[in-house]
């Protein structure tokens, strides 16, 4: 699955909502840990994000996470500057809706 990967991204196994599901999806998901095992088989330059918060010796092993192919701690940077700048955007047009509102009902 993983021969020809850029990127092996992972998730929890077990969403919020899902807690009384924890002790099944582990079960089921365990052969899909993101391990040294499976890295191994992927090329070289092949990276490795998550989505963050990570369950370390569950979905990804605390060796993939602090390893060299690992760019999660990136991603979860560059994640929350784009956050910022989505609700800066937000926050300018609210106010841009606002200021031409209040022209209009003053005219």
């Amino acid at each position: 699955a993983v021969r020809n990967a850029d990127i092996v991204y992972g998730d929890v196994w077990t969403s919020m909502g899902q807690e009384t599901e924890t002790r099944a999806r582990a079960k089921a998901f365990a052969p899909f840990q993101i391990n040294e095992k499976l890295m191994n088989r992927a090329p070289s330059e092949c990276l490795v994000m998550h989505c963050l918060p990570a369950h370390r010796g569950e979905e990804i092993t605390a060796g993939v996470i602090d390893g060299p192919r690992s760019i999660i701690f990136d991603q979860a940077e560059n994640r929350l500057h784009m956050q910022k700048a989505l609700l800066a955007r937000l926050v300018d047009q609210w106010r841009s809706n606002n200021v031409s509102q209040a022209k209009r009902y003053a005219a």
